[in-house]
């Protein structure tokens, strides 16, 4: 259990440390009932990262990886493809990050998320957690490595859990500083707002070359 735990532990750092993930917490801490909605955010995404990935190392499972099988280098063909995509997609981001002047991007679900109530933003962390696309991809590339780990069926239910709370920290950090500092929050949530809208490309150039080179190391292992 330990070794799988090391397998996934980079690649769960991609998404705990996601600004997309980050900052919908962040701007729900200021909206009307702040902690009860970022809460709800949180479970909500908890709940769409653990049912993804958990759906994936079903799928997994239930297909059969075992070593040197077609399936397995199937699976690891697949990561290699993920990896070389990811790789792409952060050299275009690196090219085509806004400049130092330029302000920075909301997308537009997020404009009106201050409207919140628990409700819509327990379904927005769902969404988030579920749909994600680079959210799935690590939950795709976890899911082979739990399921490569040939782990008994109660092994793999924690590694599971301890994937879905890993993946979750950067969601929860805001929320726990909101309680940790009380009204001093503000200014320091706001702070790190606008440094991760400021660097939202950079960030993100940087997590997918660093998922995709991951991916790519895999994906020759494994074929």
């Amino acid at each position: 259990m330990k070794t799988v735990i090391g397998e996934i532990l980079p690649l769960v750092i991609v998404v705990a440390v996601s600004p997309i993930n980050i900052v919908a917490a962040i701007l729900l801490l200021f909206s009307k009932r702040p902690i009860a909605n970022a809460s709800s955010y949180l479970l909500g995404f908890m709940v769409g990262v653990a049912a993804v990935v958990s759906g994936i190392t079903a799928l997994a499972d239930a297909i059969g990886l075992d070593p040197d099988s077609d399936r397995s280098r199937g699976a690891s063909a697949l990561l290699l493809a993920l990896g070389v995509l990811l790789l792409v997609v952060a050299v275009r981001k690196l090219a085509h990050r806004p400049g130092p002047d330029e302000p920075p991007e909301t997308p537009k679900w997020m404009q009106g998320i201050g409207d919140f109530n628990a409700g819509r933003s327990l379904l927005a962390g769902l969404a988030i957690g579920a749909l994600n696309p680079k959210n799935i991809a690590v939950a795709v590339a976890s899911g082979v490595v739990i399921a490569n780990g040939e782990l008994p069926a109660g092994q793999q239910i924690v590694v599971l859990a301890i994937y879905t709370i890993l993946v979750s920290l950067g969601v929860a950090a805001p929320i726990v500083t909101a309680l940790a500092l009380g009204d001093r929050s503000g200014s320091v949530l706001t702070a790190w707002k606008d440094w991760l809208d400021r660097n939202n490309g950079t960030v993100m150039a940087v997590i997918y070359l660093f998922f995709g080179v991951i991916l790519v190391g895999k994906g020759i292992a494994g074929i």
